[in-house]
């Protein structure tokens, strides 16, 4: 920690630097930056106050399910949710229910992490997947505020870096009063790593609600699309819309009327987009410019937050993104939720153990390029009944993740409660 710490300190400046340099791309929120140092932005609540980190997006998804379940018949219970990332904030405020709220995590020095510790003086702490901030855990132990990791996962190349440093994850991870994994790979490494408890419960994010789909702009886009084919590339990283506007063109040969519609992951980079689809002389509209779709329109950029939900269930075909560049790809349990046919590119490192489960069902198809992702679009068009089963054994795969939920529920109560063994 000593080493840690000394390093954070030589490299202050360079973060100071990196901090303002998120402000001005619009990934930090100015309005909110106290939040980053530590500071609150309102009162802690009277009564039992349950923490729970969630880097970004989809582990805070995966958090929704556990905050209901903590709150059922706890009137004086709250819980506080953290999360990194100004998408995940605004998802939370939308989705978070009543006796719960949202703080961005503070970043990990020890004057911030003592403040918003002094501040919010949590009762018992949950650390969703495995992001690591060595201060804020060693300090939470340091006040002995009982820890629980949950749906840990340890990738390969994680698993490498920490054995480098043995000494350092054994004493970061003996602070963990218990970590329940998603896979028994993951639960394996963690203990080779040091950790005292560990079970498999199976990941979490089998259990997470569908997204949200706002009924009136369903039906409105649904009016405007009638008739004609489309398909969803989501969550799509820089270097990819590449693949797919090639994809695009291709498949506009067979199908003129085609519609793609395309999600950037970033939705700040709606305009780039738009340029490189421009600059294949595509007819494109902009969601967060409120163009319409015409019938001339090629694509259709959805670069807005909290709305992939409508657009899945616009399209029953959905393109995976982060996939088809090494971005360790995004979570496919969203999409089969809301019935799409399942597509991805050969990177989804980050999902590999979700993966691995529709391997089993054969519910997704793997694609490896443009004219690959061209000719998997084209035969779910071309043959509508194979479109359904793929949808089909995906929606199977995302159908028994409520026993992973119950466990880790039961013994997260068992903690709180001192019943745990």
């Amino acid at each position: 920690m000593a080493l840690y710490n000394s390093l954070l300190w030589i490299g202050a400046p360079i973060l100071r630097r990196h901090m303002r340099k998120r402000i001005e791309a619009g990934k930090e929120d100015p309005s909110r930056f106290q939040e980053r140092m530590g500071t609150a932005s309102f009162s802690r609540p009277e009564g039992q106050l349950i923490w729970i980190h969630a880097a970004s997006v989809g582990e805070s998804i995966s958090a929704l399910a556990l905050v209901d379940g903590l709150l059922e018949k706890h009137s004086r219970r709250h819980i506080l949710v953290t999360t990194g990332t100004r998408t995940s904030a605004e998802i939370m405020a939308a989705r978070l229910p009543d006796q719960a709220f949202h703080q961005y995590v503070p970043i990990d020095e020890k004057r911030s992490v003592r403040r918003f510790l002094n501040h919010w003086r949590p009762d018992f702490a949950i650390w969703m997947e495995s992001e690591i901030w060595p201060n804020l855990i060693m300090e939470s132990a340091h006040r002995h505020i009982p820890m629980m990791m949950v749906n840990a996962r340890i990738t390969e190349k994680s698993y490498r870096t920490w054995q480098k440093s043995l000494g350092f994850s054994r004493k970061l991870l003996r602070s963990f009063s218990f970590c329940s994994a998603q896979s028994e790979i993951s639960a394996d490494r963690l203990r080779d790593l040091g950790a005292y408890s560990v079970e498999c419960f199976g990941n979490l994010k089998f259990t997470a609600e569908p997204l949200p789909v706002d009924t009136a702009a369903h039906e409105t886009l649904s009016s405007s699309v009638a008739g004609r084919p489309l398909w969803l590339a989501a969550s799509t990283h820089r270097g990819e819309e590449a693949f797919i506007l090639a994809a695009h063109k291709q498949l506009t040969v067979k199908w003129p009327e085609l519609l793609t519609i395309i999600v950037p992951r970033h939705p700040e980079r709606g305009e780039e987009v738009a340029a490189l689809a421009a600059n294949q002389e595509i007819v494109t509209a902009r969601r967060s410019a409120q163009d319409p779709v015409l019938p001339e329109t090629g694509v259709y950029i959805a670069d807005t937050i909290g709305e992939l939900g409508l657009f899945y269930r616009l399209s029953n075909i959905a393109f995976i993104g982060g996939s088809l560049v090494p971005n360790g790809g995004q979570n496919p349990l969203e999409a089969a939720r809301l019935d799409c046919a399942l597509l991805h590119g050969p990177h989804m490192d980050n999902f590999a153990d979700i993966l691995d489960s529709f391997d089993q069902f054969s519910a997704s198809k793997e694609v490896a390029d443009a004219a690959s992702l061209a000719e998997a679009v084209g035969q779910y068009f071309q043959t509508p009944e194979l479109c359904r089963e793929m949808a089909m054994r995906a929606a199977q795969v995302v159908a028994g993740g409520q026993e992973t939920l119950e466990k880790t529920l039961k013994k997260i109560e068992d903690l709180l409660t001192g019943r745990a063994q």
